[in-house]
């Protein structure tokens, strides 16, 4: 089963604590996503392969590591997704980024495709799913489901605020996925959103309704 990580760090609790606050407006909510994201990218990508390299200072030579193996694939879960994406690219500014569009059907709870654009050698990389909330999971289950139909075979699914309903459903369908969230928060409540949550991540990143 996909390895589940709660990524503690001070100061990412700290940040969560201001997004999941209702006065924070979309602007400062807008930046702390980013900045979570980028915060949360150390962890995930930890175990990213290096090689040993020399490399000449202006002093002399020194003894380095540098980036190996597979090359990374962001790809955002639209819309809420796209607020995370600037933060990892500040890390890994060489990564391309895909995006798959979902809606969650308001009657039935369950995701429902409208566009999925992904790298063309999404095989090669390691992808990075990014999506502010693991709720139901209906989503983030078909958007790795989607990468994989189109290759993908190294997904990591990262998340800022999850619902253990969500994790497990992730972990029983795609158990070869790890999952990164910022809290595990109580439960879904009768209409598919996390208690206590944050409210609608995408329509506090861009001031809709």
């Amino acid at each position: 089963m996909g390895r589940l990580q709660v990524i503690d760090h001070p100061l990412i609790q700290h940040k969560i604590t201001l997004i999941r606050d209702k006065d924070t407006g979309p602007k400062d909510f807008r930046d702390l996503v980013g900045e979570v994201a980028m915060l949360m990218a150390y962890e995930v990508t930890r175990d990213m392969a290096v090689d040993t390299v020399t490399v000449e200072t202006p002093i002399g030579p020194a003894v380095g590591k540098q980036l190996s193996g597979k090359k990374v694939g962001i790809v955002a879960i639209l819309r809420a997704g796209l607020g995370m994406v600037d933060g990892v690219l500040r890390l890994i500014p060489a990564a391309k980024v895909g995006h798959i569009g979902l809606y969650r059907d308001p009657n039935t709870l369950r995701p429902v495709e409208y566009y999925c654009k992904l790298p063309p050698d999404v095989a090669d990389r390691q992808l990075i799913m990014l999506d502010p909330m693991l709720a139901t999971g209906g989503s983030a289950c078909a958007a790795i489901q989607f990468a994989k139909d189109r290759g993908a075979t190294s997904i990591k699914l990262v998340n800022l605020i999850a619902a253990p309903e969500g994790i497990h459903l992730v972990q029983t369908t795609h158990p070869d996925v790890d999952i990164y969230v910022a809290a595990v928060d109580e439960r879904l409540n009768s209409h598919g959103y996390i208690v206590p949550g944050l409210g609608d991540a995408g329509d506090r990143l861009f001031g809709t309704k």
